[in-house]
């Protein structure tokens, strides 16, 4: 038997809104400008906001229908009253405590943000263009003058390379023959050819190939055709600093050992770095934090974000409701209120991007005034709680975005780090302790490098109490290898 029953429940919904402005906190400036311009493409009442002069002259054109908009709109929801339907009632459930009338009205608030103080040309220099390292590559390859279907191997090598130069693992000598067709070893033939080009060791599979062919080009002589043996010999005990085995093994002296190691230690093992697209790896700070008479000033870099206004044209179009069908006035209707949400989210997102940053800077402050050396221990709860909002706002604003300041551009997750109490009862940030550990690291005998116990040793001489399991967490965080690969032969 079927029975009815009535229950209280507690649920907790997000609204279109929030929705909407938590993805918005979450873009860096870059992906919001193609955020908007998205938007601008989709919605058709959505405009980018014209020049001053043109929103005078929009101004005058349109008084006459501001005037008449309280009759419009009265007239335009009557209608809508009369022909309203299931889904109509569902979404307008949807409430908004966002003053609509102030903000369509508000033709300045949103203009273009370009900082009044400075001048836009300074942000328009031209870039210097750099080819790509596969331009650079496929340049080379052409004056090789090989056959169509040896080209388009090469070619498939070209692209197939990681930012370091170094062929990915998954294309093999073996796949590429499958795919074009052709015996590996004519495969391998191509390969061989464009791990010659330049940068020298290109392409290369592996660092042993790609050192090996980098020494293979050199002009031989003895300490030469010794790094040579090294690397094809006793490339395992040479990536493990085992010296004085290579020595046994060739049958040299240390000191022919030392001599052979400068020569491997000019060779380049990441031959892709410096032929990267700029246009792909080029940073746009967010926020500039700046110095002005002895204030920390924060704004927004949104020089080049475009103004956001309701079209004109759907505006008076609204003036004549009566003469549109349902359907367009439904279309309209959707529109009109999906540009004033996102126009309203892009208004909280600034306010919201700027408490956060503010808290930042004077939570830091000392950082901001004085240099990184002075970062203090900072979490992401310090920020909420003082500003009043969730940790996982802060997080959306903090994510994938960057600060100008006066000692360089840093990440903002940079200003986020745990620390602990020194003897003498003060706050250190992990950051300063892991500068102090490099700087002890640097200042190491290279004969005999400090173990991890040394390390914790010296840093607890310091005021610092620290584990040795803490120092190698650090230490590899660092990307600093263990004492032994330290060693080196003097």
């Amino acid at each position: 038997m079927v029975k009815l029953t009535q229950h209280l429940a507690l649920e907790q919904r997000l609204t279109p809104q929030q929705i909407l402005l938590s993805t918005l906190l979450q873009l860096p400036m870059l992906s919001l400008e193609q955020k908007i311009k998205t938007e601008l493409e989709l919605n058709p009442v959505l405009e980018e906001a014209p020049e001053l002069e043109e929103i005078q002259e929009d101004e005058e054109e349109l008084e006459e229908d501001l005037e008449k908009e309280e009759e419009i709109k009265e007239e335009f929801e009557q209608l809508e009253e009369n022909n309203k339907t299931e889904e109509d009632e569902i979404y307008e459930e949807v409430e908004d405590d966002i003053n609509w009338e102030e903000l369509i009205n508000d033709e300045e608030q949103y203009d273009t943000h370009i900082p009044r103080d400075k001048n836009e040309e300074e942000y328009e220099r031209p870039e210097v263009y750099q080819a790509t390292m596969a331009e650079h590559l496929l340049t080379q390859l052409r004056m090789l003058h090989l056959n169509e279907e040896d080209f388009r191997i090469g070619e498939y090598i070209i692209y197939n390379l990681r930012d370091d130069g170094y062929l990915d693992p998954e294309v093999t000598v073996e796949s590429i023959a499958q795919l074009f067709n052709r015996k590996p070893e004519e495969v391998e033939n191509i390969l061989k050819q464009i791990q010659h080009f330049d940068p020298v060791g290109i392409a290369a599979r592996n660092l042993k190939e790609c050192l090996e062919v980098q020494l293979e080009t050199l002009e031989l002589n003895g300490n030469k055709e010794l790094a040579l043996r090294i690397i094809r010999e006793a490339y395992e005990d040479f990536i493990n600093k085992r010296y004085e085995k290579i020595a046994d093994e060739l049958n040299v002296s240390l000191e022919e050992i030392k001599e052979a190691l400068e020569v491997i230690n000019k060779l380049n093992p990441k031959p892709g770095e410096g032929y990267w697209d700029t246009r792909q790896n080029y940073i746009i700070p967010d926020f500039i934090v700046e110095k002005v008479d002895d204030e920390l000033v924060v704004s927004l870099n949104e020089w080049n974000m475009p103004g956001l206004h309701i079209s004109p044209h759907y505006r008076k179009l609204m003036s004549q409701a009566r003469k549109l069908d349902k359907d367009v006035r439904q279309f309209l209707r959707k529109k009109i209120e999906s540009a004033k949400w996102f126009i309203s989210a892009l208004h909280q997102r600034r306010l919201t991007m700027l408490k956060v940053m503010n808290a930042i800077v004077e939570l830091q402050r000392d950082f901001f005034e004085k240099g990184p050396e002075h970062i203090k221990p900072m979490i992401m709860k310090d920020v909420a709680n003082k500003i009043g909002m969730d940790i996982s706002t802060v997080s959306r604003v903090v994510n994938g975005k960057y600060v100008q300041t006066d000692y360089g551009v840093f990440e903002l997750k940079y200003f986020f780090n745990e620390g602990m109490e020194t003897a003498d009862g003060e706050e250190i940030s992990t950051l300063r302790i892991k500068e102090q550990m490099k700087e002890i690291i640097e200042s190491e005998d290279p004969k005999k490098p400090y173990s991890d116990d040394k390390i914790a040793q010296l840093l607890q001489k310091k005021g610092i109490p620290i584990a040795r399991r803490t120092v190698a967490k650090y230490r590899e965080q660092l990307g600093i290898p263990v004492a032994r690969l330290r060693r080196r032969i003097e």
